[in-house]
């Protein structure tokens, strides 16, 4: 199954197969100290690296390794 990315430098729409794409998560503290975790897909295609933002619920469905 392809996993569909934006390419920001190229500006068009990439597929990309799931064996190559790897799971992330971002964390940040907010100004009032709480803990944001924002979750993430990433792949590289023709030296580009791309990432896709999505729910945790779609990132908990997907079985890609993580980074």
């Amino acid at each position: 199954m392809a996993i569909q990315f934006y390419d920001v430098k190229n500006r068009k729409k990439v597929d990309v197969d799931e064996k190559d794409v790897r799971k992330t998560t971002y964390e940040r503290t907010t100004k009032d100290g709480s803990k944001q975790v924002r979750y993430a897909l990433r792949a590289k295609v023709g030296g580009v690296s791309l990432t896709k933002f999505i729910s945790k619920d779609g990132w908990d469905a997907l079985s890609a390794p993580q980074e």
